[in-house]
């Protein structure tokens, strides 16, 4: 199941705009905490200006800035016009991101690699924020998030098959509902961060 910046996954339908990271540079480019936090906040808002975005993360209006026109270098977020004269506001370009076959082009798995490294970072920073909150949320959300692990044995391919199926159970909703259409989202719907981190193990001695 191929990694992607925004937290989706392919998918067959069209309601996404998607785009195909092939290149280790701007996969680079990505992977900074800040950069993909941005992203997110840009994205969730459908649009919003770096000075908004920079009140959000809690950070300079000029740090904001800086990492949104990187963001904007490599293809991630474009300035669009505003309601009035004041500061532009930043959107997505893209709103779905996948990463299939990077590792096939030059410095394409160091770059997977590090990115992966910095969003296994940000979802830790995810939960402990989850944690501290959790308390005020009703019953249902408490009991379907937090943090599972489970260990079990599986061939290659019914860990391809495993992963497809979930693809195939969590892509009607991400086709449906593309990360800037605010009218898409149903009444009660939250931002819901999935995250799966899928680590195959050596084997141990006592196994050979």
């Amino acid at each position: 199941m191929p990694a992607s910046p925004d937290g989706t996954h392919p998918a067959a339908a069209t309601g996404q705009r998607r785009r195909l990271l092939d290149d280790p540079r701007s996969l680079r480019a990505l992977a900074h905490p800040t950069r993909l936090e941005l992203q997110s906040i840009v994205g969730r808002s459908g649009r919003i200006t770096a000075a908004d975005a920079a009140r959000e993360l809690g950070i300079s209006h000029a740090l904001a800035s800086h990492h949104l026109r990187q963001l904007a270098k490599y293809g991630f977020v474009h300035q669009v016009e505003g309601a009035d004269n004041r500061e532009r506001p930043w959107q997505v370009v893209h709103t779905s991101h996948s990463v299939e076959g990077i590792e096939d082009q030059p410095g394409g798995a160091e770059a997977l690699a590090v990115f992966e490294q910095v969003a296994a970072e940000r979802a830790v920073d995810d939960l402990g924020r989850w944690q501290e909150a959790r308390a005020s949320w009703s019953p249902g959300w408490r009991k379907h998030s937090g943090i599972g692990r489970s260990m079990v044995y599986l061939t290659e391919e019914e860990l391809t098959g495993l992963m497809e199926a979930f693809d195939g159970l969590i892509a009607p909703y991400i086709e449906e509902r593309p990360i800037d259409d605010m009218a898409s989202r149903p009444p009660g719907s939250k931002a819901v961060t999935l995250t799966f981190i899928v680590a195959p193990q050596a084997p141990i001695a006592a196994e050979d």
